[in-house]
């Protein structure tokens, strides 16, 4: 039965849960998909303290802190550096906005609570009248696929093959379709 997206809910993450982040980045299933967990918890700390335009939140189920969403801006990574390793930021609307997620223990994976933190995440972001949403997860992550298509999520057809590693997805809702 999935999860009532109303059982997530989201808080900004402060310097006093990087020592969370720190565990949760040293486990084997964020290792695969995440670079070093110094590199990373470092970048989550510009973030934090407002040297990324990056927002990063934990969410939690029930009250209980599950796992890691951030929200970043399209036109804030088209830097000459970003666009190079990357060219397909360079394709995608300057006002999309991009959603990165992860799980935060093992035993809480394939559960439903991706896709229900996913939802209730994009809720709030079209509320905020971001309409363009996408998410970049690795190809390979079959798992994390599967849970963005369940949230409504759908591969970017224009970009197939041109990515790297990753699988550009957009959110689709009832009122929108996808748009080169």
């Amino acid at each position: 039965m999935p999860i009532d997206p109303q059982r997530i809910g989201f808080r900004p993450l402060t310097t006093a849960d990087l020592p969370l982040l720190a565990q949760w980045l040293e486990t084997p299933h964020w290792r695969r998909w995440w670079g070093e967990p110094e590199t990373e918890l470092a970048q989550i700390r510009d973030m934090v303290e407002g040297r990324d335009t990056t927002e990063p939140y934990l969410f939690t189920l029930d009250g209980r802190d599950t796992g890691y969403i951030q929200l970043w801006r399209v036109a804030d990574n088209r830097t000459p550096d970003l666009v190079a390793d990357h060219p397909w930021l360079a394709e995608l609307p300057a006002e999309a906005v991009g959603v990165d997620l992860s799980i935060g223990r093992e035993e809480d994976l394939s559960r439903g609570i991706g896709t229900a933190a996913l939802a209730a995440f994009v809720a709030q972001l079209r509320a905020r009248g971001h309409q363009r949403i996408v998410i970049d997860p690795d190809a390979d992550n079959g798992r994390a696929c599967r849970a963005y298509e369940k949230a409504g999520f759908r591969p970017l057809a224009h970009l197939a093959g041109r990515t790297g590693g990753a699988l550009i997805m957009e959110h689709v809702d009832s009122t929108q379709e996808i748009r080169p």
